[in-house]
């Protein structure tokens, strides 16, 4: 198949949308897809042998990290030469919109991708637009011939925004790259601050509101025995290193491959406050590197760690659980590893390429319901021409 993508975010951004992106690219690659992306200002021309496209755009004011494309004659134009076979609009807010609206005025064939909780606004300080993001999440995805959402909570979330025609984008995780072998002396006295025998709690991914790193900061205070390392960036960084100045913590700033498989395999307990996750690929990554989760029961994390049997999960926002739920992981090594090695079990089941098998079977149902909605059409005309 020939497929266009229209991403609100990419390289060399780094998230959950774009983890599964780069990795859905080389999968659709390997089946012998051919694609074409449509990404935000400063994106790589190439990813694999995927042709990817940067659109003008600016940075996002509340988020300064992210940089916002913009509608241009010329994503048009090379859309339109590529003559994809569908089209699909990752997380459609602004850019995504117009690739919907691009794609629904050329008759092709339409897929959605659902991946951010509207809940997420608040926290950026913009609750004024959630109401607005579900009215605009709704009305452009139903658009759409599929919609997809990337864990059960979310497919349910959607449809309660009454979004229509919405299906299961099965989870993922490079259980080769992310593997309990990782784990180095080095990295692990790297991540303590130079005390290695001292238990050792790690959180990977972005620095920021809406991932609650306040009740991560909280929680620490509460652990005054382990070592926490805080691997990533974002725009609450330097307030949580004002927070946590007065203690042993550690940042790395942003690791990515074999540094961050490492850092996942070298700690004892991960730990995600999370409350907005819509999946959660920093959950699954830890648990594919051996390391018991320690999770906030909130959005698509649930669909990954399940209670007591791979992982433990905790009420969201509530940093005395958590911490109490770490403390005695650390103080338990044979439950610990117990909950780790069933996560690691269960993380080798999710395939990238099983996943990506899923997806296209998605865009092939597009195509057919995409060609039967237009037969039904045409027949709906001649019937009142007649």
């Amino acid at each position: 198949m020939r497929i266009a993508i229209f991403t609100e975010t990419f390289l060399p951004k780094v998230d959950g949308v774009v983890t599964r992106l780069v990795h859905t690219l080389q999968a659709l690659e390997d089946l012998g897809h051919e694609v074409l992306v449509l990404a935000p200002p400063g994106a790589p021309a190439h990813h694999g042998r995927a042709t990817v496209v940067a659109a003008p755009g600016l940075p996002f004011p509340w988020y300064p990290e992210l940089n916002v494309a913009l509608p241009s004659v010329r994503i048009a134009s090379d859309a339109a030469a590529f003559e994809p076979d569908v089209v699909h609009v990752v997380n459609p807010v602004l850019f995504g919109a117009w690739g919907a609206l691009w794609a629904r005025q050329r008759r092709l064939p339409l897929v959605a991708s659902f991946h951010t909780d509207p809940k997420v606004v608040r926290r950026l300080g913009l609750g004024w637009f959630r109401r607005p993001l579900e009215i605009v999440d709704r009305e452009i995805h139903n658009l759409a011939d599929v919609n997809l959402c990337t864990s059960p909570q979310m497919v349910s979330l959607a449809r309660g925004l009454r979004i229509r025609r919405v299906r299961l984008w099965p989870k993922a995780v490079d259980s080769e790259r992310f593997r309990p072998s990782q784990a180095s002396a080095e990295m692990r006295a790297r991540l303590s601050g130079g005390e290695p025998d001292r238990p050792l709690v790690v959180y990977a991914g972005r620095v920021s509101f809406e991932k609650r790193v306040d009740v991560l900061a909280e929680a620490v205070r509460r652990l005054p025995e382990a070592r926490v390392a805080v691997v990533g960036e974002g725009p609450a960084l330097e307030w949580l290193k004002r927070e946590l100045a007065d203690t042993p913590t550690v940042f790395t700033g942003f690791l990515a491959g074999d540094e961050l498989a490492a850092a996942y395999a070298s700690c004892d307990v991960f730990a995600f406050p999370s409350d907005s996750e819509t999946l959660g690929f920093a959950a699954i990554e830890a648990m594919a590197a051996g390391v018991a989760v320690v999770a906030a029961r909130a959005g698509g994390i649930p669909h990954i760690v399940q209670d007591g049997v791979n992982g433990v999960l905790v009420d969201p926002g509530d940093a005395i659980a958590l911490a109490d739920a770490i403390a005695g992981l650390l103080g338990d090594a044979r439950r610990r590893e117990a909950l780790a090695e069933r996560g690691r079990r269960d993380s080798e089941r999710w395939s990238w390429d099983a996943s990506t098998r899923a997806l296209v079977a998605y865009y092939r149902l597009a195509v057919r319901l995409h060609e039967a909605g237009r037969g039904a059409a045409r027949a709906g005309r001649s019937a009142r021409a007649a």
